[in-house]
């Protein structure tokens, strides 16, 4: 089965940085779109950023825009978001999914085949 493991979460001063990675097994690192989702207590669960591994295409939320980077190296099929900037508004559970087989950007959760367990950025004031 696909297995996602998200790692590089942790406590941050505001205005610090943290690289979030997600690393996959199950199946071959292809024809497939990845999102960042971020879960934070009392909020509706928020993309804050994709790619599909098609073409390369990316979205980012509007609040991330100039401050977070993602990308992916296909030979350890992983992916990552570089955070920058960050603010205690920033903080969540950061949950990475995988949706085999799309060639466009598609931020639905509905149609996400796997999920990490997520990874805790705590960023303090």
């Amino acid at each position: 089965e696909v297995q996602l493991v998200e790692s590089g979460g942790g406590l941050v001063q505001a205005g610090g940085s943290l690289r979030l990675s997600c690393e996959a097994s199950g199946w071959s690192f292809n024809d497939a779109g990845w999102t960042w989702f971020r879960q934070a207590p009392g909020k509706e669960r928020e993309a804050i950023s994709s790619i599909v591994i098609y073409d390369g295409r990316t979205y980012y939320a509007d609040s991330v825009k100039g401050r977070f980077t993602i990308s992916k190296d296909n030979a350890k099929n992983t992916v990552y978001l570089q955070m920058n900037s960050l603010t205690p508004e920033d903080t969540g559970v950061y949950v990475c999914a995988v949706a085999i087989g799309i060639h466009q950007i598609v931020l639905s959760p509905s149609i996400y085949d796997a999920w990490g367990q997520g990874t805790q950025v705590t960023v303090a004031s």
